[in-house]
């Protein structure tokens, strides 16, 4: 018989499995569906010509261009189960279609150990600390509400992965925990990508399959945004003042951290000439890294050339900054390569999270399950009234984007289907974009799935499951704030 202090210590004793295991149990998961769902496709349209390709031809199609499903034409295909092996290789073909973004994890590993190495972040948090003195958390609403529009205006999400080197030691020294760090850039973007405004990766491709001009439906996201703004700076605020007054109310107080970030002290000597070109370079690289992202002309403003720059470019530049620091500070070049390869080894758990992550696609898109979900979407949507149309189509949405985390691969799948369906309902197209867009920011601000979090928290060494329960009462709020301003907005329309 199982005493209760047995109990006790095996309750005490269970321990969250990694993310590793979270991520591969949900291929496994993936996996299993592909052998009691229905393979299928539906025929699709070749974008921008009259050419279609039938369902039966669309998985031997290569001809490059974008395809786009059409309604009404789903049809089963033979069935394409994944087994054990195609569950044991899904990872390894992941890191095949997510090797940009690895190596980006990679070099920004690199940079920031150049950096760290040089001592000039140690002495820059210390001075930005001593000026904030006594306001420290005046910084919290300052840095959620840029990284809101980051993430609103072009979809920053895994670009924030560069950011935690910046963040950390900055909420360590003010007296703060790392999950005061995480909430700032992973809710502050979240909220961001979800109230998404003009965010080409979003809405800019939604609205195109819609047929509608990008700037359709901004009111309303424009108060979605604020909202959710104030929301998340004051619910990472409030925890951070009770850890400020206690450190023993931080969900991480058992953890002890031994790593980079751990170390930096307000008591830092002189903020030197040189460590301040350091970390003007330091800086000025994340500076171009948004510039150089953001598609200007999709946005319509001209007058600044678009660089169109993707990982690739991103990667050269940190590399580039990373040589550049190590010239300043006259860093031996043997010392320079060990460190960049140190940091680069610290980083390797976090690519290796990217890489497996994607691998959940790799087998919906193996097992031919994609299009059948899309297809249980449209019929659930179908002949509902104005106002529970758009919010059904929320939650369908957060469905799906469990399984297409990607915001502009949901969008390319799901808007060519659910957008017409809107006229059936005699709402604007312009909800179902926002409808869309919130399911698919709403569940990357928590799911395993969405790879810039999962490496964010690898990167900080922050447990996914204190994470998952921190920030729990924050996703139910925004849901609730969602729905009431979808089904608002319809009633209104």
């Amino acid at each position: 018989m199982t005493t209760t202090t047995e109990a006790g210590k095996m309750k005490r004793s269970f321990k969250m499995p990694t993310v590793y295991t979270i991520l591969f149990s949900i291929i496994a998961l993936v996996a299993l569906l592909t052998w009691v769902m229905p393979a299928g496709k539906y025929d699709y349209l070749v974008n921008g010509t009259d050419v279609v390709i039938p369902a039966a031809e669309v998985l031997d199609y290569d001809g490059g261009e974008r395809l786009l499903p059409i309604p009404g034409t789903y049809q089963e295909l033979e069935s394409s189960p994944q087994g054990v092996i195609d569950v044991l290789m899904a990872p390894i073909k992941g890191f095949h279609k997510a090797v940009d973004v690895a190596l980006f994890v990679l070099v920004i590993g690199g940079f920031l150990a150049v950096t760290m190495r040089t001592g000039a972040m140690d002495s820059g948090v210390a001075a930005i600390v001593r000026k904030f003195r006594g306001r420290e958390q005046m910084m919290i609403p300052v840095l959620i509400t840029l990284f809101a529009l980051g993430g609103s205006t072009y979809g920053m999400a895994e670009e924030t992965v560069a950011f935690w080197a910046v963040i950390l030691p900055v909420m360590a020294v003010a007296g703060y925990d790392r999950m005061v760090a995480a909430g700032i850039i992973l809710l502050g973007s979240g909220v961001g990508v979800l109230a998404s405004t003009v965010n080409p990766f979003a809405t800019g491709i939604a609205s195109g399959f819609a047929g509608l001009p990008i700037g359709d439906g901004i009111v309303l996201r424009v108060v979605q945004l604020a909202i959710l703004i104030v929301l998340a700076s004051w619910y990472v605020m409030r925890y951070a003042s009770k850890v400020k007054a206690d450190k023993a109310n931080s969900v991480l107080a058992d953890i002890e951290f031994d790593d980079e970030f751990s170390h930096v002290s307000e008591d830092t000597g002189e903020f030197t000439t040189k460590q301040k070109w350091t970390m003007g370079i330091f800086f000025g690289a994340f500076l171009v890294m948004i510039y150089g992202v953001i598609p200007w002309e999709d946005m319509g403003i001209t007058a600044i050339p678009t660089l169109w720059w993707w990982f690739d470019e991103l990667s050269t530049l940190f590399l580039a900054s990373a040589i550049l620091i190590a010239v300043i500070n006259r860093m031996h070049e043997g010392e320079f390569i060990k460190t960049f390869i140190e940091g680069a080894k610290d980083l390797i758990g976090v690519a290796l999270v990217v890489a497996v992550a994607r691998g959940i696609y790799v087998v919906m898109d193996n097992g031919v399950i994609i299009d059948t979900i899309l297809n249980w979407a449209e019929g659930v949507v179908t002949g509902l009234s104005s106002g529970v149309f758009v919010v059904v189509t929320y939650l369908v949405h957060i469905v799906l984007s469990f399984f297409i985390p990607s915001t502009s691969g949901l969008a390319t799948v799901s808007m060519p289907l659910m957008a017409p369906l809107a006229d059936f309902s005699g709402i604007g197209r312009d909800l179902i974009i926002t409808a869309y867009q919130s399911a698919s920011g709403w569940i990357n601000i928590f799911a395993p799935t969405a790879g810039h979090l999962v490496a964010g928290l690898a990167l900080a060494k922050i447990p996914y499951e204190r994470f998952l329960k921190w920030v729990m009462p924050f996703v139910v709020m925004v849901l609730v704030v969602t729905v009431v301003l979808l089904f608002a907005g319809a009633a209104m329309a």
